[in-house]
């Protein structure tokens, strides 16, 4: 594993995250109560034994930047490191990232060490546990120019996803991204006795879909790159190795989400919740690993909580009921208050008497939740300040609806923006 570098991928500008991505990257997005999406890829290197890690970002990255810098430290006598390699203006290049295969591009250096034999490349923004030393052995096994990660899916699925067919040596042979018709779709078809040959059960999932994790030989990666002038590795480099190297499958049979949307985020986070969640939490020898904030335990006053996630240092007063939910570090939850079905994101600090946001004399609602207010089918958003008897409920179930600096709605979800006040009464 010192042989490997890993390039982790920031990610765009996240549209399709909006407002979660107005002032953060997706990486930075806070997911679970308490930890960022970029934890997620970071903590797999990690306990995967990868301890050389390159984040490449572009797009409201400061965060970002901040709690990579303050979090993941390494001991003077190891060589391990996670840098930022931000996009920038060089002799070479004067321009921002086009794809994920152009920011490799322009940090080829960071990769052409002579201790580098492997190159790992993941994405940010996805939620999953994999050990990348099988994916490695599976590498080294083959003989493979470039492995990658795929997940068994079921039909109804493949039609949103990148899907490979392979040979009976697990070679790929073919690729088709979001394949829609009945004969795009028998055309990368795979027989579930194959996949059930390889160790892994099929259960009825015959097709086998791209995770977007690349394991490259250095070499093949910087031929690649340098010889053409692809900017995406999903719709370019990765379709032209097939044709011209050996590509090799890793499969991988585990839960795995890309949060690509308001949807995706909102039920994986829902997911957590629940006693047999498909990603557990609590996996010995292979935890995640965030920020240390020595915040005290979450104080709890006659309050009624079922399947939920409390992070550190949060308050819930006498009568709150919070049912399927996560609740963010630093929460103050009034009495009186309900909360099913959503996530709260939580506080950067704690609401100060001399809160500046809150004048003498105003209607300002401090950080927080106030009393009686009502909660549902939502995410709220870091330091927002809802006032008492506040209604957040998509009563009208519209899929979308415009945006306001209180609220919008996207994928049938209510999103309360990053800082929002909300006064007494308010209501969706």
């Amino acid at each position: 594993m010192t042989e490997v570098v890993t390039l982790v991928l920031g990610g765009g500008r996240g549209t399709r995250l909006y407002p979660l991505t107005k002032f953060r990257s997706k990486p930075a997005v806070p997911v679970a109560g308490k930890y960022r999406l970029i934890d997620i890829s970071l903590s797999n290197c990690i306990n995967s034994g990868l301890n050389r890690i390159y984040v490449l970002t572009q797009f409201n990255s400061v965060s970002l930047h901040r709690h990579i810098s303050s979090t993941y430290i390494f001991n003077a006598f190891d060589r391990g490191f996670v840098e930022i390699l931000a996009a920038q203006q060089t002799l070479d290049s004067a321009g921002w990232y086009q794809g994920t295969a152009d920011a490799v591009r322009q940090n080829l250096r960071y990769v052409q060490q002579p201790d580098v034999k492997y190159v790992l490349i993941l994405s940010g923004d996805q939620l999953y546990r994999m050990d990348f030393r099988l994916m490695l052995a599976t590498h080294q096994r083959t003989g493979a120019d470039v492995t990658i990660s795929a997940v068994p899916v079921h039909r109804q699925a493949a039609s949103s996803l990148g899907i490979m067919r392979v040979s009976d040596s697990g070679r790929v042979g073919g690729f088709l991204e979001k394949p829609q018709s009945d004969e795009e779709l028998d055309i990368v078809y795979t027989d579930p006795a194959w996949i059930d040959a390889q160790g892994v059960p099929s259960r009825g999932r015959d097709y086998l879909a791209s995770m977007g994790i690349y394991l490259f030989n250095r070499d093949t990666l910087v031929d690649v790159l340098e010889k053409t002038d692809y900017e995406d590795f999903g719709r370019e480099v990765f379709p032209a190795s097939i044709r011209a190297r050996h590509v090799q499958v890793h499969l991988f049979d585990d839960y795995w989400e890309d949060i690509g949307t308001i949807g995706s985020f909102f039920k994986a986070n829902l997911n957590l919740t629940r006693p047999d969640a498909a990603f557990p939490l609590y996996v010995p020898g292979a935890p995640i690993y965030t920020h240390p904030r020595f915040l005290p335990p979450s104080r709890l006053e006659g309050a009624t909580v079922h399947n939920s996630l409390l992070a550190d240092g949060c308050f819930v007063d006498q009568g709150a009921v919070i049912e399927n939910s996560v609740i963010g570090l630093r929460c103050r939850i009034g009495s009186g208050v309900v909360i099913r079905n959503s996530v709260l994101m939580g506080h950067d600090y704690y609401h100060a008497p001399e809160d500046p946001a809150q004048p003498a004399g105003t209607d300002v609602p401090p950080l927080g939740i106030g009393e009686g207010s009502h909660i549902e089918g939502a995410i709220v958003d870091k330091n927002c300040r809802i006032g008492r008897r506040v209604r957040i409920v998509n009563q009208s179930g519209v899929s979308s609806g415009p945006e306001t600096d209180q609220a919008m709605i996207r994928d049938s979800v209510v999103v309360i923006p990053k800082g929002a006040v909300l006064p007494d009464g308010w209501s969706l």
